[in-house]
């Protein structure tokens, strides 16, 4: 006759030690919460010294320290993008070696200690990039082929050929756009070899107004002489005449010519020509303005921490003796 053994019993007792164990994690837990509580409360003229401490040197931090971004819009006209990279380049490494005479120069006395850093990136535009250039259209429509159009468009040689690039720098105070960006403009506009070219691309681009504006009164009048042999009131187009075409096509072209020159007009008075300025940004990370709160939270982790070490190195070295006797 067979016998079985009954498995309840099993069951039971594995439900009473889990049941046993969740309460033994929670009385833990209980347990952990009294300490700390006891720690604070033992400790706590130590905590409010910290407090108070964290409190009035972050309200000195959070006031000292504030930094603020300022954003100069530019376009180098004249083949200077490169001359551009490099001035700002030159002028990041004398205000990282701390040469005031250099800064004093460069952003006059009342900014040459606001400024901590100062760089230049290019403003993407990928249409003005192909605009009107055969071959930067081709090598867009290459890379797109391969999937590496976005590797093209941040390229550093290709990003160099942009139409705008932004000049950013951080100040530690706000500063006046008088006082600061305008010595800075002038500073990058200093340039002998620039000046003259930039004086000759400005008259020949008044001369190439001036003369398209004469062949285009030319055209017209060409024109109207055609208009008024014609016998009826109205001119009559003739797609077979090749030559009437050509001469309104290049009326045409030399229009959308004028208005673009007349654009490039206004920026060609300056190598480097400021389009628009940003200034104090209030940088608002993280930490700034914050320091009043994080401070006392890094004492109070610290003192914790060093707390937790003494009474661990004490338990140690009391158990260390406990076992040479």
């Amino acid at each position: 006759m067979s016998t079985k053994v009954p498995q309840n019993t099993d069951q039971e007792i594995d439900i009473f030690q889990l049941s046993k164990s969740i309460g033994n994690f929670f009385d833990r837990v209980n347990r952990n919460i009294f300490r700390g509580i006891q720690f604070f409360v033992k400790n706590w003229i130590a905590v409010l010294i910290l407090v108070v401490l964290g409190i009035a040197l972050g309200f000195y931090l959070d006031s000292s320290k504030k930094s603020y971004q300022n954003q100069i819009v530019v376009t180098p006209n004249f083949e200077s993008v490169d001359y551009l990279y490099a001035k700002i380049d030159l002028i990041q490494s004398k205000i990282a070696s701390g040469d005031i005479d250099f800064t004093n120069k460069v952003f006059g006395t009342s900014g040459r200690n606001a400024i901590k850093k100062i760089e230049i990136k290019p403003v993407p535009d990928v249409y003005k990039f192909i605009e009107d250039k055969e071959q930067n259209f081709e090598l867009i429509k290459l890379m797109a082929e391969v999937g590496e159009v976005k590797k093209v468009l941040e390229d550093n040689i290709t990003s160099k050929n942009y139409t705008f690039h932004t000049i950013t720098f951080t100040s530690n105070e706000e500063i006046s756009e008088k006082e600061v960006v305008e010595p800075l403009l002038n500073y990058l506009n200093k340039s002998a070899y620039f000046d003259a070219i930039q004086k000759i691309g400005y008259k020949n681009l008044e001369n190439e107004i001036a003369q398209n504006d004469t062949i285009i009164a030319q055209i017209n009048h060409v024109l109207n002489g055609l208009s008024g042999n014609s016998k009826s009131d109205k001119l009559i187009y003739n797609n077979e005449n090749l030559q009437l075409n050509d001469i309104i096509k290049t009326k045409q072209k030399l229009i959308s010519e004028q208005g673009k020159n007349r654009f490039r007009l206004i920026s060609f008075n300056k190598t480097i020509k400021e389009i628009n300025s940003t200034i104090n940004i209030n940088e608002n990370k993280t930490v700034n303005g914050n320091f009043k709160i994080w401070l006392p939270i890094f004492f109070i982790f610290i003192f914790v921490l060093i707390s937790m070490f003494l009474k661990f190195y004490r338990k140690q070295l009391a158990l260390s003796k406990a076992s040479q006797l």
